[in-house]
């Protein structure tokens, strides 16, 4: 409950200024606090002379930037701490309580991530051990300079389609088609090695470009970019890319060959091709895909159902990735049922090379795509655990452990790395306390690569698509946000839904585009369409609320409060001029016409006189209906004596009258408690408003204008001419007062406790 009297216009503020806060009589528990202001009615021009006094800020540019450069030991140590976080926590890691827990993590997140790099590489479109190299270097260097404890970065789903839908796009089978080398008629071979060797520089390329990017936005402390890919875009964007994913793997479960499409409506042309080449569908490996995939589900149940139980997960990638391994080997798959296998895996390390930079100018947009989709992947499950395990993470030191991931591995032949999301949960989920637990999965990769690489030659790849396709069923349970977006929000379901269809539709790179662009939107409408509305006084109380939906709420007669959900500025102002005058009712153009037309009436009425026109002070407050009113209504309050005696002893023969009020309404009072910002376009259109309601004897005045948006309206000289600071009040209260005060009306305010 709140009270506030208007106890004169004396300013001082010692004197009338009176702030009270105490407990109500009773000291019982269910006692009401009580908040009381006596105070008088404040403008912004007594605020500004009396109230408030700007502190004089006397540093100079040049000793703020003398400041910001300077070096210091300290500053030196803070900067080295921010980009090596490991400085941070490794020296006082506390071993007995913490290692367990890392090696369990570790071992089982390694367990995970061995079968992922292999399956991913095959989205990336390279050959399966740059999956392993790319499950190796990034982990290593984030260990360093991440701020997350608990995500597993390496290879992820939707990262490795898009750099295997450019892979594909630079480097297209049809580029890599030879003669036979014996110069037969025969028709021509795909160069299988060629093809790989180039998909593999450019997947390269395309990383080196996108850790670019992402330490230089680090740098220049861009981290917040990832705000505008929203939930409902990153959920419906990653739907798609899983879609795409399943799709690019048919072929692999059923082990027929067709050619991998890129580009606008690449998915529909990727199962046109599968479903016409279907007849030669090889039995042999939809058998073995089939049974892997119904192996890895019921795994994924059982660990999802007894996850409190098992104090590990169950760790069925690696089963699968033995178990068929072994059944490769041993019935000869390859070569008696022409099942495809993964190949040959080299043993070892390649050696540091540079990347062909000749192929940057065609990748420098699907550059920026990955890297922000990469980021935002990962800062958003980063914050997800630092939330829940009560710590932060920095978003700028997160785009530059990115960037040096992405940058310093590909010089080692890796492709574009982020957070994969089931291993993140594997990883936290079986203790994972720190970094260490991925820096142990790595050396587990760098194990299998350095000395057991060899092992993995006859694993057929229907089970890496087979491991990929049950991973993506957490992605597919994201169609349950259309239901419940279309309860919430309809604005975030049609997000949802352009992000699905033009990434469905369109790829990923443009897909994600189009969903940007459409968010934007989004926000530029719910800038152009607020809600408003006109306020009325709740009773008793400070508050004010929309007379239309809350029966509390009553309007004071001749004042009309506008209020709108949006700031000013040069895409809405005209809009909001429009739904001003709606909804007050109070239009001053068709005032003005009224007025010229009871000008003529009464001109006609007198004949050739034309009487001069005034308006005393208290008939321009009289109330009275929002209808023009007629002449006959002017003469007979001049019959009633209305008008004054200095009109009845005027000497002057001509007729003279009043021009009475054309509007029941005084005054408006804009509340502009929502505006965070107001532009020059909006600041003249406002003050245009302000000049044709005065016209009409219409006062406008503003009120709940935050000091922000006030030194903003300094700066574009708002306060000029008919406009000064004594029209704006610091609360819609402040504002209704001082109206009431300066156009007093025979009938009284609603009751509402304040005189």
């Amino acid at each position: 409950m709140g009270e506030i009297n208007n106890t004169g216009e004396t300013h001082t503020p010692a004197a009338s200024v009176m702030d009270q806060e105490e407990a109500s009589a009773g000291e019982g528990a269910d006692s009401q606090q009580m908040y009381r202001i006596e105070r008088p009615v404040y403008d912004e021009a007594f605020i500004r002379s009396q109230l408030l006094n700007r502190k004089e800020n006397s540093t100079t540019l040049r000793q703020r930037l003398a400041h910001k450069f300077r070096c210091s030991s300290k500053k030196a140590k803070s900067a080295a701490l921010s980009f090596l976080p490991i400085l941070t926590w490794l020296p006082s890691y506390p071993v007995k309580q913490y290692l367990f827990s890392d090696v369990v993590s570790g071992l089982s997140t390694g367990v995970v991530q061995l079968p992922q790099g292999l399956a991913y590489a095959m989205l990336a479109a390279v050959p399966p051990v740059y999956g392993l190299y790319s499950s190796f270097y990034p982990v290593l260097l984030y260990t360093f300079f991440g701020t997350s404890r608990h995500i597993s970065v390496g290879t992820f789903a939707v990262i490795s389609l898009m750099i295997g839908a450019v892979a594909v796009r630079e480097a297209p089978d049809s580029m890599f088609y030879v003669l036979p080398a014996n110069g037969s008629n025969a028709s021509a071979i795909l160069d299988v090695e060629a093809r790989d060797a180039r998909r593999v520089q450019v997947a390269v390329v395309l990383t080196t470009l996108v850790g670019i990017i992402q330490f230089a936005l680090g740098l220049l402390r861009f981290g917040f970019v990832a705000i505008y890919l929203t939930e409902p875009l990153v959920r419906g964007f990653t739907t798609a890319a899983s879609v795409h994913v399943v799709i690019s793997q048919l072929k692999y479960l059923l082990g027929v060959k067709t050619q991998r499409f890129s580009g606008p409506l690449s998915a529909i042309y990727s199962v046109k091709a599968v479903l016409s080449d279907i007849t030669s569908t090889n039995v042999s490996t939809v058998i073995l895909g089939l049974a892997c995939i119904v192996f890895l589900y019921g795994v994924k149940d059982l660990n999802e159902r007894f996850k409190k139980k098992l104090p590990i997960p169950i760790p069925g990638e690696i089963i699968v990735v033995i178990v068929s391994t072994s059944v490769s080997y041993g019935m000869s798959l390859s070569e008696d049922y022409k099942v495809e296998v993964v190949g040959k895996i080299p043993s070892g390390l390649l050696p540091p090379s540079a990347p062909e930079f000749s192929l940057l100018p065609n990748l420098v947009t699907d550059s920026f795509a990955v890297a922000i989709v990469g980021f935002s992947m990962g800062i958003s499950l980063a914050k997800t655990f630092a939330l829940k395990h009560g710590y932060s993470v920095d978003g700028n030191q997160e785009l530059i452990a990115l960037g040096l991931c992405n940058f310093i591995s590909s010089f080692f032949q890796t492709f574009a790395i982020t957070c994969s999301m089931s291993r993140s949960l594997v990883q936290e989920s079986t203790g994972g306390k720190t970094q260490i637990a991925g820096l142990l999965a790595s050396l587990m990769v760098l194990l299998v690569v350095v000395a057991i690489g060899f092992v993995f030659q006859p694993l057929p790849q229907t089970a890496l698509a087979a491991i990929i396709m049950v991973n993506l069923l957490g992605m597919f349970k994201q169609f349950r946000d259309i239901p419940a977006l279309w309860r919430t929000s309809k604005i975030e379901l049609a997000i949802w839904l352009v992000a699905f269809v033009a990434s469905v539709l369109l790829g990923l790179d443009y897909g994600l585009l189009v969903a940007l662009a459409f968010a934007i939107l989004t926000v530029i409408y719910r800038t152009q369409s607020p809600k408003s509305a006109v306020l009325g006084h709740v009773p008793g109380t400070g508050l004010y609320c929309d007379v239309d939906e809350y029966e509390e709420a009553a309007e004071y007669e001749g004042i009309k409060i506008f209020h709108s959900n949006s700031s000013i500025y040069f895409a809405n102002s005209d809009l909001y001029v429009t739904a001003l005058k709606e909804k007050t009712g109070v239009n001053p153009v068709a005032l003005q016409a009224a007025r010229k037309a009871q000008k003529k009436q009464m001109e006609k009425a007198n004949g050739n006189h034309k009487p001069s026109l005034k308006m005393s002070g208290k008939d321009k407050q009289q109330e009275v209906t929002h209808e023009v009113l007629s002449y006959d209504l002017v003469v007979e309050e001049q019959r009633n004596g209305q008008l004054g005696d200095s009109h009845r002893e005027s000497h002057s023969e001509e007729a003279v009258f009043l021009e009475p009020p054309l509007s029941a309404v005084h005054t408006i009072i804009l509340d502009w408690t929502p505006a965070s910002f107001i532009d020059s376009v909006g600041a003249k259109v406002i003050k245009q408003v302000i000049k044709e309601y005065a016209a009409v004897d219409v006062q406008v005045v503003i009120a709940s204008c935050s000091r922000s948006l006030l030194s903003e309206l300094d700066t574009l000289q708002f306060f000029t001419g008919i406009v000064t600071p004594a029209m704006v009040f610091p609360t819609v209260h402040d504002a209704v007062l001082r109206c009431q005060r300066s156009n007093p009306r025979p009938s009284a305010a609603p009751s509402d406790g304040t005189t």
